[in-house]
C-alpha cells in the first residue's frame, strides 16, 4: 500500500487506476501480476524483499498493461496468427508451445512500456526487461515487436516472467476469472480508462510521450455536447433562471465604448440535463461504456455542474433518476427488452423538470407518440440497417421521431 501510495504521488495522473486494482494475495504468482478484471495478484514474499520505490514502478508497470488493453490485443493478435488458445487457462498440463508464445507475448508487452514510464522518481524494477536487450527501438506497439523480433534468444532467459493475462491474453490456474470477487464490469474499466485519459490530456506536461499518444488514441471522442446543448440553452431563454440572461453582476466590455452608461453582461446558465441510457438486453457491455464516456462529457459541457445532470437506466421499466457524483460510479441495471416510452415519462417528472434529455439507445425502442416540452438529443449505437429479433423474425426498428436532434455514438 505505501508503494501505491508512492506510485500515486510520482505518477499523478494514473491514480484512478491506481486505486482501482484490487489487491489478491497469492504465494503461487512468482512476483505481481493482473488479470483482465482489474486484479492485483501479489506475491507476500516478492512484496518483502523488494523496496518501496522499487515496487512502487512494478504497481505502475503492472497497470500499464491494463490501461494499454494488453489483454485483448494478446487475444487478437493469438487468433490473427493462429498461435494456440489464447482463452486457455494456463497450469502444469500446458504444451510448451503455447508457454513460450504466452512468454513472447508478455515479453512484446512489456518492451511496450517499459521504454518510458520510468524515471523521475520511478527507479526500474530489477529484471525489466527493455528493448535494448534485443537491439530494438523503443516506442513501438506490442504487435510491432512481436512481428520484427523472434524473442527466442529471451524465452529460456526469462521463464520467470508472468505478469497475468492482464498482459497476454492467456489465463493463469491461479486467477480468479470473470465470476470471482472484485471483478470490474467492462463499463468500469472503460470508465477507469477514460479518466485517465483525460487527465493526461488536461496536463500533458507531465507524462511521457508513450502516455501522450495512448490519451489521444485510446477512445473515439466524445460527442460535441457543448454545441448540442447550447440550442437547449437558447431555447429556454424565456424561462425564469435558464437559458440566456442579461446581468449587472458583471458589466458588459462594450461600456468602455459608452462613456457613463453601464450595459449588462449577457450571461448563459447550464441547462439541467436527464440521461436516459438504454440498459436493454440488445446493448452491449462496451455501448453502456462509451454511453458513461457520454455522460462525464455532457457534465463537462454544463460547466462540471453536476447537480444539473442526472441518469436513469431504462430497459421496459425506467429506474429512478440519479444525480452524478462520478460517470463510472453510476450502476446502469436491465438486461431485459426496451421501452424508453417509460424512461422519457420518468425524466418529464422529475423535479425540477430537465430543460434537456438526452436518450442514449441502439434505437430498438417505441418512441414516445408526442414531442416533449424540451429539447431533445438521442445518441445511437451504430446498429446494421436490419435487426433480429428474440424471436428471429428480421425487422427495421422506427427511426427516432423527427422533432429529436440524432447523433451516431462512436
Amino acid at each position: 500500500m505505501a508503494a501505491r501510495l508512492h506510485a500515486v504521488t510520482v505518477r499523478p495522473y494514473l491514480a484512478s487506476a491506481l486505486f482501482a486494482l484490487h489487491v489478491v494475495e497469492d504465494r503461487s504468482v512468482p512476483t505481481m501480476a493482473v488479470d483482465a478484471y482489474w486484479r492485483c495478484y501479489v506475491s507476500p514474499g516478492f512484496v518483502a524483499r523488494t523496496p518501496t520505490e522499487e515496487l512502487a514502478g512494478v504497481w505502475v508497470h503492472e497497470v500499464s498493461h491494463l490501461l494499454r488493453d494488453h489483454h485483448a490485443r494478446g487475444e487478437r493478435y493469438a487468433r490473427e496468427h493462429e498461435e494456440p488458445g489464447p482463452g486457455r487457462r494456463q497450469g502444469a498440463g500446458t504444451p510448451p508451445s503455447e508457454g513460450r508464445e504466452r512468454l513472447r507475448r508478455n515479453i512484446a508487452a512489456d518492451f511496450e512500456i517499459n521504454d518510458d514510464i520510468y524515471g523521475d522518481g520511478l527507479p526500474r524494477p530489477a529484471g525489466a526487461v527493455l528493448p535494448s536487450l534485443l537491439r530494438l527501438p523503443d516506442g513501438l506497439l506490442m504487435e510491432e515487436y512481436l512481428r520484427t523480433a523472434s524473442m527466442s534468444g529471451l524465452v529460456g532467459d526469462l521463464a520467470w516472467l508472468d505478469c497475468g493475462s492482464g498482459a497476454d491474453g492467456q489465463a493463469r490456474s491461479w486467477e480468479l476469472g470473470p465470476d470471482g470477487a472484485h471483478a470490474l464490469s467492462r463499463q468500469q474499466r472503460d470508465a477507469v480508462r477514460f479518466r485517465v485519459a483525460e487527465g493526461i490530456k488536461g496536463r500533458p506536461g507531465e507524462a511521457p510521450e508513450g502516455w501522450r499518444r495512448w490519451a489521444e488514441e485510446a477512445f473515439h471522442p466524445p460527442q460535441p455536447w457543448r454545441q448540442l446543448l447550447g440550442a437547449a440553452v437558447r431555447s429556454a431563454a424565456g424561462a425564469p433562471g435558464a437559458g440566456e440572461n442579461h446581468s449587472y453582476r458583471r458589466p458588459s466590455r462594450r461600456s468602455a465604448a459608452v462613456p457613463g452608461v453601464l450595459l449588462p453582461s449577457l450571461r448563459r446558465t447550464p441547462p439541467r440535463v436527464c440521461v436516459v441510457i438504454d440498459t436493454s438486453g440488445s446493448v452491449s457491455d462496451a455501448e453502456l461504456g462509451a454511453a458513461l464516456l457520454e455522460v462525464a462529457a455532457i457534465s463537462r459541457a454544463v460547466g462540471g455542474r453536476r447537480d444539473l445532470v442526472s441518469v436513469i437506466s431504462c430497459d421496459v421499466a425506467a429506474g429512478v433518476a440519479v444525480p452524478i457524483c462520478r460517470a463510472e460510479g453510476i450502476e446502469l441495471i436491465g438486461g431485459g427488452g426496451t421501452d424508453l416510452r417509460s424512461g422519457f415519462a420518468r425524466a418529464l417528472r422529475s423535479r425540477p423538470r430537465p430543460d434537456v434529455v438526452v436518450a442514449l439507445t441502439d434505437g430498438q425502442t417505441p418512441w414516445p407518440s408526442e414531442q416533449p416540452p424540451c429539447r431533445t438529443v438521442v445518441g445511437l449505437f451504430p446498429r446494421p440497417s436490419r435487426a433480429v429479433r428474440e424471436d428471429n423474425a428480421e425487422y427495421v426498428p422506427d427511426s427516432p421521431p423527427s422533432w429529436a436532434r440524432v447523433v451516431t455514438i462512436g
